[in-house]
């Protein structure tokens, strides 16, 4: 938080009590950003010919797409990242390694998006490579949150609904489920990216939820009072996540049906490897799977129809990712979207929904 914003809401104790008005400006903020910069950044990418490319076995109405401007995702880091940096305490290093992490899989989608639309390769930086490299700063990110952990609660296993930790996971356990979730993450809100909107309003649902958790969580007497673990510091996560919300909506601006500009993998990855991190620093990976539950799907039909046409010669769906299976089914795009966006805030009310339920 800068010098003169830290003086103006007080330190200490004053500076915590803030703590839900600073995540609701920091929401504003990213909205804000986004909203002002948003037309400037279209007319660069457009000038520049940075424009998406469609698959040919696409559905045809998706064929109008092609050279709508993409690479929109850095709008976003900028927006979550300026209002995180303005909001948010510093010195929490839970943040640090939020914000980090959030670009750290954000250049990771630059350099692909980079390679496949100026220098026009399809394959990107490389399937293999994109993986090696998620991994990478996956167990980066979770190494630096197991290190920086302040009790055996942080870096145990836990399942809603029952109180305590269910198993201890030890630094190779813990390194192996955070990149799991993380890379997962981030993959999954990827392939979730394909229809305009599609992608912004569940990322935003999920944000907001787990800012909430995060903020429970930080709190001895509401953890306690909920159910959730109780990890010092976790609160101030409720900035950044408001901030990825506000970011995510400010985008969904020109990016909503029939969109002005789409997010590219320097967006989609980045939104999902910060929704795995935050997850994974309040313990509430499985929450995430439950409230992310439209990015699982997306990720699972692909996951199955792969195996199928490999095992049998025979698809599942008429197209994966879900949603086009939907759409060569007739219905129209704008139905898929809001459809979708009605099971995501169905899932993250399922979600917390288990907050302050023991069994």
């Amino acid at each position: 938080m800068l010098p003169w914003l830290s003086e103006l809401f007080g330190v200490g104790g004053s500076f915590s009590a803030h703590l839900v008005l600073r995540a609701i400006l920091a929401a504003f903020t990213a909205f804000g950003i986004g909203l002002l910069a948003g037309p400037f950044m279209i007319r660069r990418l457009t000038e520049r010919l940075i424009g998406q490319t469609v698959r040919k076995e696409g559905p045809q109405s998706h064929y109008q797409k092609a050279g709508t401007p993409t690479m929109g995702g850095v709008l976003m880091l900028c927006a979550a990242t300026i209002s995180t940096l303005l909001w948010a305490r510093l010195t929490d290093v839970q943040v640090r390694i939020a914000v980090i992490t959030l670009l750290a899989f954000g250049a990771i989608g630059l350099a692909d998006d980079y390679i496949k639309l100026l220098h026009k390769n399809p394959r990107g930086i490389g399937a293999r490579a994109k993986f090696a490299w998620q991994i990478g700063c996956s167990a980066v990110a979770t190494l630096a949150v197991f290190l920086t952990a302040q009790g055996s609660v942080q870096t145990s296993f836990h399942v809603p609904m029952i109180a305590g930790p269910v198993a201890s996971l030890g630094l190779f356990g813990f390194t192996i489920l955070g990149c799991l979730v993380i890379t997962g993450a981030s993959n999954a809100v990827n392939l979730t990216d394909g229809l305009d909107g599609l992608a912004a309003v569940p990322t935003a649902l999920v944000a907001c939820a787990l800012g909430l958790l995060a903020y429970l969580g930080g709190s001895p007497q509401w953890a306690t009072a909920v159910s959730v673990p109780f990890v010092p510091g976790a609160g101030e996560l409720l900035v950044f996540c408001c901030a990825m919300a506000g970011a995510a909506l400010g985008f969904l601006w020109f990016n909503a049906y029939p969109a002005q500009v789409f997010m590219g993998d320097v967006g989609a990855l980045a939104l999902g490897g910060a929704l795995g991190i935050v997850a994974v620093m309040i313990r509430q990976e499985i929450l995430l799977f439950v409230m992310g539950g439209v990015f699982v799907a997306e990720t699972v039909s692909v996951m199955l129809q792969v195996a199928s046409f490999k095992l049998t010669g025979r698809r599942i769906f008429r197209m994966a990712p879900l949603h086009h299976h939907f759409e060569l089914k007739g219905w129209p795009e704008s139905r898929v979207i809001v459809r979708f966006w009605v099971v995501s805030l169905l899932l993250v009310v399922l979600g917390l929904s288990t907050l302050g339920v023991r069994l």
